[in-house]
């Protein structure tokens, strides 16, 4: 087969060291074949989907920009005994609610180390939950084979997928921004409101609140309005929006607020309700992007699947209409929150995550109804293309470039060829006789998920490049051999927060501070790889990106 020679080229390479790229693509074409025609049940992919993370999940380090830094606010707020207020480093950090920080906090507590492991469940359990409400919600309205495709794509869309193996809110404050909304479609389709929704709708804006911040009360608000506006029936607003949901709301966020002020007082509390919010909209201080952002970002957020899901989303809108008031209210969260966030000053492509489930559904629901039609034939083999190109995209940024040399990893070329022979396989089961696209779409989950699952266990040797754990434990174990007492880090991206690992303060150069680095007795000096050439002639320990250097040895050589 076509990636026979590749696989050769690479076995030889790495010789007897790396048995699995032995196999022949004739067998690699076999196993995913075999895995393709296993029509998984919706327990069995949602298994196989945890099972293809849990290399991730052990395996991979905290990033330095936003993991670490949470750890680090955690354990300070364990320190001062706070459970309402954080701080980083002593300074105000209002930018989060506490609900995703409690559960970093009860990590440290029962295990007295921060396990990844642990930590990710508060990502990957409401994921789970996000897809399975969504499944259930469409059940009605389509068929079983319908519902597995929609399902399998959201939990392997690009952002979603990454949302689930990193530590952040946005998971969190996603699935009750879906259980709101679910919530009210009940409500909305019923003679009578039913006593436990009624309760549930309020409970779950807050928990949306408390996990991420306003947007959590300004999706579902938005959305249900303009829905109700568009079917005709805005007068109903006050059945959904009346005293009793602003009465829970405004009871649970009275107590809140009040805890606030009771830990940090007034400044606190005006940074966490006024600064982080209306500031951040209007003239945001932090990932201030223009308007029309997430009308780029979005494609790349649900990769790869883009390029079916949005394009039939929009065929339904404005080429065959949508055919239940399901459609049109899926149709109206996306497009609201869409523009919502389009308005705000501030914008991250991860903001738009309570969105994809909804474009995802949408157009997986309008699938069957065009799958017929040229434009969709072709966006399909578009899409399986990009599949095939993995194989020579990972070899090519693997040898030719030096920013990506990391990927130069026997597992790695065996999973892009997991990947790159999904979609020839794909290609094959879409269009040959008996053939659908919906087949074809299968065995791109199947190998792509079997893709992520070979690809997690390389992280050991790329964690270097992905966060600051293996520099650490280097560095303590330099600091113990020389008798070191304190660390210096020179010119390193967002360094303050190393603390979680090395459990002191660190010192902090600025590169264009070189001479204080001279100055520093007794230290361990940890720095970017490439400023070595600056330094002169030492001696120092490389790890991935990283250097270290005993600063008595700079010392010297500065003599």
């Amino acid at each position: 087969m076509g990636i026979s020679p590749i696989l050769a080229i690479f076995a030889l390479h790495y010789e007897l060291e790396t048995k699995i790229l032995r196999i022949h693509s004739k067998k690699i074409t076999k196993l995913v074949a075999t895995i393709a025609e296993k029509q998984l049940s919706s327990k069995a992919y949602y298994i196989a989907f945890c099972v293809a993370l849990l290399p991730i999940l052990l395996l991979r380090d905290f990033t330095p920009s936003n993991e670490l830094r949470y750890l680090s606010i955690a354990d300070e707020a364990l320190r001062n005994g706070t459970f309402f207020t954080f701080y980083n480093h002593g300074l105000p950090y209002a930018d989060k609610p506490p609900l995703y920080f409690w559960w970093i906090m009860l990590g440290k507590w029962l295990f007295g180390t921060h396990q990844m492991w642990f930590l990710t469940l508060a990502s990957m359990i409401p994921a789970l939950i996000t897809t399975r409400v969504m499944e259930r919600w469409v059940a009605p309205e389509t068929d079983e084979d319908t519902g597995k495709i929609a399902r399998m794509l959201l939990l392997t869309g690009g952002l979603f997928t990454g949302m689930v193996v990193t530590l952040r809110m946005d998971m969190l404050m996603c699935m009750f921004i879906v259980l709101s909304l679910r919530t009210f479609y009940t409500m909305s389709t019923s003679a009578e409101i039913p006593k436990r929704e009624r309760w549930l709708f309020p409970l779950f804006i807050f928990l949306a609140v408390f996990s991420k911040g306003p947007f959590g009360l300004l999706i579902p608000l938005l959305s249900t309005v303009v829905y109700l506006l568009i079917v005709g029936r805005i007068k109903e607003v006050v059945r959904y929006w009346g005293w009793h949901t602003w009465g829970v709301l405004v009871f649970l966020f009275a107590v809140w607020f009040g805890c606030v002020y009771a830990e940090g007082g007034k400044e606190y509390l005006n940074n966490l309700v006024f600064h982080q919010t209306i500031d951040r909209a209007v003239d945001a201080f932090h990932h201030k992007e223009p308007f029309y952002y997430y009308g780029l970002s979005i494609w790349y957020s649900i990769a790869p699947w883009s390029l079916l899901v949005i394009p039939l989303m929009l065929g339904a809108a404005f080429k065959g209409g949508f055919r239940s008031d399901l459609e049109r209210f899926f149709f109206v969260v996306f497009l609201t929150t869409f523009i919502l966030l389009s308005c705000i000053s501030s914008k991250l492509q991860v903001y738009l995550l309570p969105a994809f489930p909804f474009v995802i559904y949408l157009g997986v629901l309008n699938l069957s109804r065009f799958s017929g039609q040229l434009w969709v034939r072709l966006l399909f083999i578009i899409t399986a293309t990009i599949f095939i190109s993995a194989l020579p995209l990972v070899c090519y940024f693997a040898l030719y470039n030096a920013d990506t040399a990391f990927l130069d990893h026997a597992l790695i070329y065996f999973a892009a060829a997991i990947m790159t022979q999904g979609g020839v396989v794909a290609l094959r089961n879409a269009f040959r006789a008996q053939g659908s696209i919906e087949s074809g779409l299968c065995t791109l989950v199947y190998s792509l998920t079997c893709t992520i699952f070979l690809a997690g266990w390389a992280l050991p040797s790329i964690n270097p490049w992905i966060g600051y754990g293996a520099l650490c434990q280097e560095a303590k174990e330099m600091a113990k051999e020389v008798g070191a007492e304190q660390y210096i880090a020179y010119g390193m991206h967002r360094p303050e927060n190393m603390d979680a690992y090395l459990e002191q303060p660190i010192i902090i150069v600025e590169k264009e501070e070189v001479e204080t680095i001279y100055s520093l007795p007794n230290a361990v000096v940890m720095m970017p790889a490439n400023y070595l050439e600056e330094l002169g002639n030492v001696e120092a320990e490389v790890v991935g990106p990283y250097a270290i250097i005993r600063s008595d040895e700079l010392q010297q050589n500065n003599k």
